[in-house]
């Protein structure tokens, strides 16, 4: 008769979040599949309550020892998660016995430019209720962007369409990835555009996962909801930010065919890296289809963006940068790249922003419209500014 030894409220609570943030499909499910055998186990035990939630369980001062039917080895290793920014607060709650074994984010400290400020007054709060009542997904969440905080306390999003389940594992995103379930929600359009008219926004932003199980990569789900929304709110301006479809150029023709305000579409780094860092993914054809877009549809913006800090060198990222404007991209964005997880691609150095600085000047020489360049600086940060920089 083996026992196992379960403190049953701190124990749930730090396996949960392994659970849920864990990147592979099948690990997420082991976690959840010990989880319910493990919520099993107490239901049994006369001193604990049936489960209902974390909060639902009851304080007990001292460790629960429940006998099995047949000996147990269970061996748990938290995977912690590292904090992709540092978040100024002005009040930080004291950490318990429990909370001080987790490693912190000072446990690796940033640069002082990579600290921001947290906003999550009103405006942000009101915009979380709006996507989890119409089961939106945002990129500034999955992304774990160190801007969404000052966005959305200014009512601006980037929606995530397709789904939250990416079918590419690109070494630098926190998207969760593995086999989507079903084909996208068709519906999700509409829900977009409702987001859209509840926020009061003047320019949105969409992006999507990888739907490589697709035929056309979920290119009419994009393309409906730039029409969806315009319909909902008229002089609303849509970015999107498209995956390569695989090379698929009927399905970029789909998309650019209802006419975008910005084409976005991120080269995310240097050729020499792409195996490591963007898995599935061919540095030419990104360059293919930003030549593309702009070759058919002139009028419309393109514009992509480059994470730096991977391992790149300085002239990888002048030549890179030279390449882009050829294909006669119109916006540039550049930004530090900050590892999500500790599972993630490490972080290879932290560009000082002096250097983001000569790389903008160094855009603008090149032929860009607009560069922004900044250690924070994301797809979608300012975009509404970007884009005005664009069309004059």
């Amino acid at each position: 008769m083996g026992v196992v030894w379960l403190p049953l409220y701190s124990f749930f609570r730090s396996l949960l979040p392994r659970a849920i943030f864990t990147r592979g499909v099948k690990e997420r499910q082991l976690m959840f599949r010990l989880f319910n055998h493990l919520r099993t186990l107490c239901r049994k035990h006369p001193r604990c309550t049936p489960f209902a939630a974390p909060s639902a369980l009851p304080q007990i001062p001292q460790p629960i020892c429940i006998r099995a039917s047949r000996s147990v080895n269970l061996r748990i290793q938290r995977n912690l998660v590292a904090s992709p920014f540092n978040i100024i607060s002005d009040s930080q709650p004291p950490l318990n016995s429990h909370q001080s074994m987790v490693s912190s984010p000072e446990a690796h400290p940033r640069p002082d430019w990579l600290r921001v400020k947290f906003f999550g007054g009103e405006r942000y709060q009101e915009l979380k209720r709006t996507m989890r009542t119409l089961d939106l997904h945002t990129v500034c969440e999955s992304a774990r962007c160190p801007n969404m905080g000052e966005c959305w306390e200014h009512g601006t999003a980037t929606f995530m369409i397709l789904g939250d389940i990416c079918t590419r594992a690109c070494g630098f995103c926190a998207v969760p990835s593995g086999k989507p379930v079903g084909p996208p929600d068709e519906d999700e359009p509409l829900r977009v555009a409702e987001a859209v008219a509840r926020m009061g926004l003047r320019y949105a932003v969409v992006t999507s996962v990888n739907r490589d199980d697709q035929p056309d990569g979920g290119s009419a789900i994009f393309a409906r909801t730039i029409t969806e929304i315009r319909k909902r709110v008229p002089g609303c301006k849509v970015e999107v930010l498209i995956p390569d479809f695989r090379g698929n150029w009927d399905a970029l023709n789909a998309v650019l065919a209802v006419k975008p305000d910005v084409l976005n579409h991120n080269t995310e780094t240097v050729p020499r890296l792409y195996r490591q860092v963007r898995k599935g993914a061919v540095y030419e054809r990104s360059l293919e289809l930003l030549k593309r877009a702009k070759q058919t549809h002139p009028g419309v913006p393109t514009k992509t963006g480059m994470m730096l800090g991977l391992g790149e060198e300085k002239s990888e990222v002048l030549s890179t940068m030279h390449e882009l404007a050829e294909q006669g991209t119109d916006i540039l964005t550049l930004g530090q790249y900050l590892q999500p997880t500790r599972e993630h691609l490490p972080i290879v150095r932290y560009v000082h922003p002096d250097e983001f600085r000569e790389y903008k000047i160094a855009g603008e020489r090149m032929g860009f419209k607009h560069v922004e360049s900044g250690p924070l600086v994301r797809s979608s940060y300012h975009a509404f500014d970007q884009a005005e920089s664009a069309v004059k």
